[in-house]
């Protein structure tokens, strides 16, 4: 754990004045403190897959294809699922494909589309990789399993609301 940069909360300050000027802060505290943990998962997260090469982006393409039936995904389908743009997936795919993790094949059901599928380089690597974002508890510090669990859940709700799955 590192020294606290400052000896109070900032997001807290930042809530208080926002009070003085603007008004109620609650959704502006969640929303800035939710921004905060992001920063610094991911943080630690790159940090831990930084020895395979891997940053967290990259390595969610991989469990992807990993989870797959066949190893393989058409590029469209990891845009999908990942909730991302094609530009992304391409750019990952491209970074994958250099590193010798992933390799691009025409999908023999449809010639139009073309697949990123696992080589056997990759599916050694996620392994490796899972163990350490796991050994860091995929950076999750503070929370109990019943916080991580109940945190999750509310997330959810926000995800839903968005569009993200429906109801």
């Amino acid at each position: 754990m590192s020294e606290p940069r400052l000896p109070f909360d900032p997001i807290d300050r930042a809530g208080d004045l926002w009070e003085e000027h603007f008004g109620d802060a609650t959704a502006m505290r969640l929303a800035t403190s939710v921004m905060r943990v992001q920063q610094l998962m991911i943080g630690a997260l790159d940090a831990a897959l930084k020895p395979f090469g891997l940053t967290f982006s990259r390595y969610e393409v991989l469990v992807l294809l990993h989870f797959s039936r066949s190893g393989s995904l058409p590029l469209s389908k990891i845009g999908e699922r990942l909730m991302v743009h094609p530009t992304s997936v391409t750019s990952a795919i491209d970074r994958l494909e250099a590193q010798g993790f992933v390799e691009r094949v025409p999908d023999e059901a449809d010639r139009r589309r073309t697949l990123a599928r696992l080589t056997p380089s990759g599916r050694s690597t996620v392994k490796k990789a899972t163990e350490a974002v796991s050994a860091i508890d995929f950076a999750i510090t503070g929370l109990t399993d019943r916080q991580q669990a109940d945190t999750y859940q509310l997330l959810r709700r926000v995800r839903r609301s968005s569009g993200d799955f429906p109801e």
